[in-house]
């Protein structure tokens, strides 16, 4: 058989392939239907684990000569395809091309319907009234700490934290075509993200303008012409808007990871390797941060993350945060949340969710 009989093969499998990736879809779209009239969450972690290794095995048992690395990598294609034929609809504060547009991406696939939203505010009302099935909100930075603005809007909410997802933050210096270094007068952008590159800015001699979003600032030295400012920003986002990039990689440490919180009116189910957050308030007693961490402590359960912020209710007192690995419903943890809650002035879970893959 000759090369192109071979070829004319791969063309009558690949169209047996699209026909039947057609009526996955389509049954995809029909769950979707399901689960919004029974009002059940789209997201499901745990049965995408199950598809993954349940065709892991049937390449394995048809042995055909794949890895599971490369099944995994095609599958997870195909279910991102699905979830978007569900209907999932995703809204995250910012411009189209900002670091948590490639968050959503990152944890739904790029098939989901996308909804910007100008502010955090609007991100968790459009998610708490129903116009969209989740939120992506920036938490932390690997340099930068915490968003303090989420943690307290957390506390005010009904949301529960569904999922997490982290993102490698490159930052580019990014204006209109013909702007050089020499002649950049104004650095707008994110205040995350000026705190980022303090090393970078510090030699440019320009002044640095905080604006609400990093690639809506590229957005708006676009529109508004200005030859003599620059935006820090993504690279996506200089090629979504046509901008030039003057300087990449301007983050001053390489590790620069933001982290994103998924939110929705339920967490995720158990899936035997999740992460659980919480937030209290401790009696004003010696030893009281102490006696709750050793909840954990007595039981082997690993903290990830204590942070504290200021209650805005009395004067130097503070709520802590605290992830911990596990599921509120895992018979420790569910333990220990008990035993912390007879000993707080204030308890709040506010999601358990599987590990983010990295």
């Amino acid at each position: 058989m000759n090369i192109r009989e071979l070829r004319k093969k791969i063309d009558e499998v690949d169209a047996r392939i699209i026909e039947l990736l057609g009526e996955r879809l389509s049954i995809a779209r029909e769950i979707g239907k399901d689960k919004r009239t029974e009002k059940r969450r789209i997201e499901d972690r745990k049965r995408e684990q199950e598809v993954i290794e349940h065709v892991k095995s049937l390449a394995r048992e048809k042995k055909i000569d794949i890895s599971d690395e490369e099944i995994e990598s095609i599958y997870r294609h195909i279910i991102a395809a699905a979830k978007g034929a569900q209907g999932i609809e995703v809204a995250f504060q910012g411009e189209i091309g900002a670091y948590s547009e490639e968050a959503v991406f990152n944890y739904f696939g790029t098939s989901v319907q996308i909804r910007p939203r100008e502010t955090l505010e609007e991100v968790f009302r459009v998610v708490e009234d129903g116009e969209v099935q989740f939120g992506v909100v920036p938490i932390e930075n690997s340099l930068e700490g915490i968003i303090s603005r989420v943690y307290d809007l957390l506390l005010d909410s009904s949301l529960k934290v569904g999922g997490e997802t982290e993102v490698r933050v490159i930052h580019c210096l990014i204006a209109r075509p013909g702007t050089g270094l020499d002649t950049i007068k104004r650095v707008y952008s994110h205040p995350q993200a000026l705190g980022q590159c303090r090393n970078f800015l510090k030699h440019l001699n320009a002044e640095l303008v905080p604006t609400y979003d990093t690639a809506g600032s590229v957005k708006m030295i676009k529109e508004k012409g200005m030859t003599d400012s620059a935006a820090i920003a993504s690279a996506r986002a200089a090629e979504i808007y046509g901008m030039n990039i003057v300087a990449k990689g301007i983050e001053d440490n390489p590790n620069n990871f933001t982290r994103f919180f998924v939110l929705a009116k339920e967490d995720s189910t158990p899936t035997g390797n999740d992460k659980t957050s919480i937030a209290f308030t401790t009696k004003d007693r010696p030893g009281a941060l102490y006696e709750i961490l050793g909840e954990f402590a007595r039981r082997n359960i690993n903290l990830s993350k204590l942070e504290s912020r200021p209650t805005r209710q009395k004067p130097w007192q503070c709520n802590f945060y605290l992830d911990f690995e596990g599921h509120r419903e895992d018979r420790l943890a569910r333990e220990a949340l008990e035993n912390l809650e007879k000993n707080l002035i204030f308890l709040k879970v506010l999601g358990s969710y599987p590990l983010a893959v990295i």
